[in-house]
């Protein structure tokens, strides 16, 4: 009976994650994502221009400015007015952080499924299991050397994370007309295959 309530609130938990990292996408709260959405662009701009140890020193610097001058500040207006309230971040300082070892094992296991799952999905399109497959994978690597003769990591880190922000909000407004041309598209891409698979001995895939 315990464990079934463990996992029912488990899943209410990452539903309810799970929706606010949709609402956030989806701007329903306009403040919040834009606060998200600037404070990371802001942080990879920095990055842009400064090493990781500089801006994680600012940042830290930042906040530590901000919390020793509001921890001051309430110092002095409870001497003022001859109050004890206590220390300001008392309910944050009480709050429990810490992972449990049943979180650790969970997102382990997690880690070590995708971990797995990417190792076999690579040794697959390495050794050519299905060879359509590797050739896409090949024609993907190819497109990925412009891209990254363009483009550094953090640049296509920044492209990705205004994308998050932009794309779901487009495709919400125009999912209609998005749909039909992904459909269009994908209709050509199965044309090409099937002639390619058509034309070379053993690219056909097995009938399962």
């Amino acid at each position: 009976m315990q464990a079934t309530a463990d996992v029912t609130k488990k899943e209410i938990s990452w539903s309810s994650w799970k929706g606010q990292a949709i609402d956030l996408l989806y701007w329903r709260n306009v403040k919040q994502s834009g606060a998200v959405f600037s404070s990371v662009l802001l942080l990879l701009f920095s990055l842009t221009q400064f090493s990781v140890v500089s801006v994680g020193a600012y940042l830290a610097l930042a906040a530590l400015s901000a919390t020793i001058s509001f921890r001051i500040y309430k110092s002095v207006l409870q001497a003022v007015q001859k109050t004890d309230e206590g220390h300001p971040f008392k309910a944050y300082l009480e709050m429990e952080i810490a992972l449990s070892q049943e979180q650790i094992s969970k997102y382990a296991d997690k880690i070590l499924l995708y971990s797995n799952t990417c190792m076999r999905e690579l040794r697959r399109l390495f050794l050519v299991q299905d060879l359509v497959d590797s050739l896409k994978f090949a024609v993907l690597m190819w497109l990925l050397t412009y891209v990254g003769a363009l483009f550094n990591g953090l640049t296509l880190l920044i492209l990705a994370v205004v994308s998050m922000f932009t794309m779901p909000v487009v495709y919400e407004k125009h999912q209609a007309q998005i749909d039909q041309y992904v459909g269009l598209i994908r209709t050509q891409v199965n044309s090409v295959v099937g002639k390619i698979q058509a034309k070379i001995p053993g690219a056909k895939r097995k009938e399962e």
